[in-house]
């Protein structure tokens, strides 16, 4: 079975023998793996530990965890990487290789927010494969210094034929060679390397942006690649971390701005949002805009997760002071409304019960004037009964990792909500 998207998505990549890696490892640039260790796996062990860092790489999981936990991003990545790998039934995972079938669907940002759920003493990663800097930057200052050059230069290309051979056989097992000949006969040009400075050390932001340029090329050809020669079929488990690079993680507050923003002029006709609805109201600048909230206190919401939606709340009034925002509290009854004021704590959470989305849009319809700019922004998990006819007013779903999934939601705008 060929993997035309793998093949070339690997050709992407510069693979590194050291010895200072127990396994294998990458920087987001390079992969980087032991010769001893890969020497001591099966074929098909061989070829899955390699692949394992090209999709780290190509997925962008050094650039995409930002301030996170290391070793909870590590894991959660792990988690992703393995599960592709194992669909395609062509590939093994060495020993000790992390898997979560029930997680293995969901993106590495949502899989690191309910790994942090757990007793982190739980979580084992013995050896870290996501690193920010070379492993061999203590290798090059040794060789500085070294008493016989000669001899680090016959280790080294001895090295590099080790590489080329493993490089070929990986080739090989993807079924390379085919899928150069078909992407000939189809007149596409072969991918084009992006030179990646070496001189780019650390996550600096010139090196993140470097490497989002590289390796969404890459991905971009591949996926060119298996369109053509594979019926468009691309490997089981991709389409999820597709999206995340794809649509970037925005701001939830950003969606929110396009409710918000006005233009310098003071008429500016009918507000395209509500035409669809019937509703022909005149937009205009300095209009009052109404904001309503609810943050779901139902029992499915734990206490990370509340006090995740608190701060949100709390964020909204820092973002736009100037907004009138009234604050619910929602399981299956509604409590509230409480006038949010950026100078007045957040009264204190009621609930604690089933989840119903109902109470919260009755209780909007009945306070709403219908002439008044209003929005509803509703911070759940996204489980529970949805009203049968959808408001009036725009809706906007904020929904935590691990929540409904937003294409599912029956109405509004949907966006995950993930810690960073």
């Amino acid at each position: 079975m060929k993997s035309p998207f793998f093949a070339t998505l690997a050709l992407f990549a510069r693979f590194i023998p050291t010895q200072h890696t127990p396994t294998a490892a990458t920087d987001g640039k390079d992969i980087f793996f032991n010769p001893n260790y890969l020497r001591s796996l099966p074929s098909a062990q061989q070829d899955g530990l390699l692949l394992h860092e090209v999709l780290h790489a190509a997925l962008l999981h050094t650039v995409r965890r930002g301030v996170r936990d290391p070793k909870v991003w590590n894991i959660a990545a792990d988690i992703v990487v393995n599960g592709m790998i194992v669909q395609q039934g062509v590939f093994d995972l060495p020993p000790g290789g992390v898997r979560d079938p029930k997680l293995e669907h969901l993106s590495v940002e949502e899989i690191c927010e309910l790994l942090l759920k757990q007793d982190s003493a739980q979580l084992s990663l013995p050896n870290p494969d996501l690193l920010d800097r070379s492993p061999n930057n203590a290798l090059s200052k040794q060789n500085q210094g070294t008493s016989n050059p000669s001899n680090h230069e016959a280790e080294t290309e001895t090295q590099s034929q080790k590489l080329e051979d493993k490089a070929q056989q990986l080739g090989d097992k993807l079924n390379l060679t085919d899928v150069s000949q078909d992407a000939s006969r189809t007149q596409l040009e072969s991918p084009q390397v992006t030179s990646i400075p070496a001189s780019l050390d650390s996550l600096s932001q010139a090196r993140k942006a470097t490497l989002e340029t590289h390796w969404k090329n890459a991905l971009q050809q591949s996926m060119v690649i298996a369109r053509t020669v594979d019926q468009g079929k691309l490997p089981a488990g991709l389409e999820r971390e597709l999206g995340v690079l794809t649509a970037a993680q925005i701001d939830w507050r950003s969606y929110l701005w396009r409710y918000l923003v006005r233009t310098p002029t003071d008429f500016m006709g009918f507000d395209r949002r509500f035409v669809g609805r019937g509703l022909y109201l005149e937009s205009l600048v300095g209009e009052s805009v109404r904001v309503f909230v609810a943050v779901d206190t139902s029992g499915s919401i734990d206490q990370r997760q509340l006090r995740l939606f608190l701060s949100e709340v709390q964020g909204i009034l820092g973002t736009y002071p100037h907004l009138q925002c009234d604050l619910y509290y929602a399981d299956a009854e509604i409590y509230g409304p409480y006038v949010l004021d950026p100078d007045v704590e957040l009264p204190a959470p009621k609930g604690g019960g089933g989840t119903s989305f109902v109470p919260f849009f009755q209780q909007v319809a009945e306070q709403w004037d219908g002439m008044t700019m209003g929005v509803c922004i509703y911070l759940t998990d996204g489980y529970g009964q949805f009203p049968t006819d959808a408001p009036c007013s725009p809706v906007l779903w904020v929904v935590t990792s691990g929540g409904l999934a937003l294409e599912q939601f029956p109405f509004g705008e949907a966006v995950r909500l993930l810690s960073r």
